[in-house]
């Protein structure tokens, strides 16, 4: 191993697309597999044990997707860069993966050559979203107003429940840091959601960072 080593970890509930994946990049001189999880639970405690330079990410799990973690590591871990691998080309996945702080994302049948350039490109520092693409989801962003009326129909448990999905916490965490049950968590999410006309949680974070800007260091 020299210096200019990439250390890549790997979350994917799939084992045989890891394994794929793991010998494509563990062929190369250049790149080591530092680590590997089938689980968000599992990701989230090895990710920052072995302090990876990528971290790849599927966007489905079982216990809740690769956006979440993306987004827990930008906050915390920001020189870990993220790439989202999803099998779906479309706005809702770069929406996601562009509020969550990702370096890119990555489809699944992409082929070798582009998943190897794809990481050294994100370990050298660049970003892989296209411009065009990114600047329309910053103008989603934008288009939620700040004084967006919605909010004022929340209650104050609902915008509590929304400022802590915003920081990137799944229902057990905002249960444990509201003293709540997880189940009446998921009951306040679904509520919050119904009122400001929304389908995703990554929609709701966003109309939360609209109208409450996160600080930045």
């Amino acid at each position: 191993m020299t210096a200019a080593t990439i250390r890549v970890f790997l979350a994917d509930d799939h084992e045989i697309v890891r394994r794929g994946v793991a010998e494509l990049l563990q062929a190369q001189p250049d790149i080591e597999i530092v680590g590997e999880a089938g689980t968000v639970a599992q990701a989230r405690g090895r990710i920052l044990a072995t302090k990876p330079d990528i971290a790849i990410l599927d966007v489905r799990m079982p216990d809740g997707s690769g956006i979440d973690i993306c987004r827990e590591l930008h906050a915390t871990a920001p020189h870990i860069r993220c790439l989202i691998l999803t099998a779906y080309d479309d706005d809702e996945a770069i929406y996601s993966a562009v509020i969550a702080g990702a370096a890119g994302y990555v489809l699944k049948d992409v082929r070798g050559s582009g998943l190897l350039e794809s990481v050294r490109r994100a370990a050298a520092g660049h970003s892989l979203l296209d411009p065009s693409l990114k600047r329309r989801v910053e103008q989603r962003m934008r288009d939620v107003h700040s004084d967006d009326p919605r909010i004022d129909a929340l209650s104050k448990r609902e915008r509590q429940v929304l400022a802590l999905i915003a920081d990137g916490l799944t229902n057990r965490q905002i249960g444990i840091e509201l003293s709540l049950a997880e189940k009446t968590v998921k009951n306040y999410v679904s509520g919050l959601l119904n009122k400001l006309g929304l389908q995703r949680r990554t929609q709701a974070a966003a109309v939360q960072w609209e109208t409450h800007p996160p600080e930045r260091a």
